[in-house]
């Protein structure tokens, strides 16, 4: 999500939309939602007191200063696992969904453009494990600018976990499936946010930046917002049985 449009329709919609479509546990990606640009602790709360079980983040997340301490203690906003092992915070939780069912979220960061510290090939096997330990049911955010390294994870950890979804590029992806060994894909969800805009930033800035090469301070955009998602079921196995992209306007 991003922005202040983007945690305006959350706070609106996110509450009524999980009730609509009965979801029990949900993960919000929140690394864009100060001003576009990383998150505070303020913003998290804010984020989890809309609706959200669990917040992963991405290659903004270090953009905020304040965000590091709380990263040290906070279980349900983590950061990819792949960063440096010296920085704060968790790329791996584990939280209950409304019927208790616990549900393992992994937070990975892909290379292209985005240089983690180590390969998330490196470490997925060893998280995947560890959270087998602790849930039947595991989801991975991919924060990941190439769609190759996306769908590439996808089909390494099918029937090992129940859902691979992307995040990063802002543009909801129309490859939204259910893979043989039973784990639900998606490249990317999409933006909660301004669609009118170029992925979430005031259009006239960024072609001003991309023509002319020259620095310019970036905006949040405001038209055009919607929620942009997937909804993912299972079995008791943590096997997926349906995903399925969603889009809401708002307002």
């Amino acid at each position: 999500m991003v922005g202040a449009p983007g945690r305006r329709a959350l706070d609106d919609l996110l509450p009524g939309l999980k009730e609509e479509l009965g979801v029990s546990f949900c993960i919000v990606n929140g690394e864009n939602a100060a001003d576009g640009v990383g998150i505070t602790p303020k913003l998290a709360a804010r984020l989890l007191a809309a609706g959200a079980d669990v917040i992963t983040l991405g290659n903004h997340t270090w953009r905020r200063a304040e965000i590091g301490p709380y990263l040290k203690t906070s279980e349900q906003v983590i950061r990819p696992a792949n960063f440096s092992a010296l920085t704060p915070g968790r790329g791996l939780t584990v939280r209950a969904a409304a019927d208790g069912t616990p549900v393992a979220v992994i937070n990975l960061l892909g290379s292209l453009f985005l240089s983690p510290a180590v390969s998330m090939f490196d470490l997925v096997d060893g998280l995947v494990e560890q959270a087998r330990g602790q849930a039947q049911v595991i989801v991975g955010d991919v924060h990941a600018e190439a769609t190759s390294e996306k769908v590439a994870l996808s089909h390494w950890l099918d029937g090992k976990v129940t859902a691979v979804v992307g995040t990063h590029t802002h543009v909801q992806t129309s490859d939204a499936r259910v893979q043989r060994g039973g784990t639900a894909a998606i490249t990317d969800v999409g933006m909660t946010g301004p669609h009118d805009s170029v992925i979430g930033v005031k259009t006239d800035l960024a072609i001003h930046r991309m023509r002319t090469g020259m620095p310019v301070r970036f905006e949040t955009a405001d038209g055009g917002v919607r929620i942009e998602g997937a909804l993912i079921e299972c079995d008791g196995s943590g096997r997926a049985t349906a995903i399925e992209a969603v889009r809401v306007p708002y307002p």
